[in-house]
């Protein structure tokens, strides 16, 4: 779609819950790349009443998630780039007295360059492979990499087509913002074209207002004439400066 014709530039907008008549950017690297994880801990299934008679999947288990901690805490340099490692979920067992035989693990990995997402990667596996056989079971880790890359904005597009942005909120409307640990999947579109990615506000009071997955989140409608404004805005002087 983007290469006949081919798409010499694009642009985009993410509602967020700040400031109504508001917009936030950031040059360069602005969302984070997602990764998915599975960490699957294999034990010995065993009678919680004879716990030596087996090796007990879920307290390695709690031992792979407490050291998992240690990794953007300790190993990554945060000073330069924020990361993420979370566990959102681990199932394992179906008794109150039986220890299972297999506890999995699942969670997200955020990261904003290669550098810092292979050091994550080889932390995860190191200590996962290593908590485990250290207490007799085995633990197989598996990432998943297709969900999301970085979302980049061009600096030099974004610099170019910033006075745009200003023409619609305001000289003083348009600020930088902090790096942003959630994903987007724009760096699919990116992948063939330069873009601009920023944040348009919806409400009227951010201190009171949801984050954008709550169920109780409201986007006052007068932001859409913000938003079609910016998008139209960028588009005609795109196409003006590079005619």
């Amino acid at each position: 779609v983007m290469d006949k014709p081919k798409v010499d530039a694009i642009f985009g907008l993410h509602a967020w819950p700040g400031l109504l008549g508001t917009a936030r950017y950031r040059s360069g690297p602005m969302m984070a790349a997602a990764e998915r994880m599975r960490i699957t801990v294999k034990g010995k299934q065993t009678h919680g009443a004879v716990p030596w008679g087996g090796v007990d999947p879920i307290v390695v288990s709690s031992q792979i998630v407490n050291a998992l901690q240690s990794i953007v805490a300790r190993e990554v340099n945060i000073t330069e780039v924020p990361a993420i490692v979370t566990v959102g979920s681990i199932h394992g067992g179906t008794r109150n007295n039986i220890i299972p035989e297999e506890v999995v693990m699942e969670g997200t990995i955020r990261t904003f360059n290669e550098e810092v997402r292979q050091q994550i990667h080889a932390s995860i596996k190191n200590k996962v492979e290593m908590i485990a056989a250290a207490s007799g079971a085995k633990a197989k880790l598996e990432i998943f990499s297709n969900i999301a890359k970085v979302t980049y904005n061009e600096p030099s597009l974004t610099e170019q087509m910033l006075p745009s942005l200003k023409k619609v909120y305001g000289e003083k409307n348009v600020t930088v913002r902090p790096f942003v640990t959630a994903a987007e999947d724009f760096p699919f579109f990116t992948d063939h074209a330069p873009g601009l990615y920023f944040f348009n506000g919806v409400s009227e009071d951010p201190s009171k207002a949801y984050s954008n997955h709550s169920p109780y989140f409201f986007a006052d409608e007068r932001n859409l004439k913000y938003g079609m404004k910016a998008l139209t805005q960028l588009a005609i002087d795109y196409l003006y400066l590079n005619q």
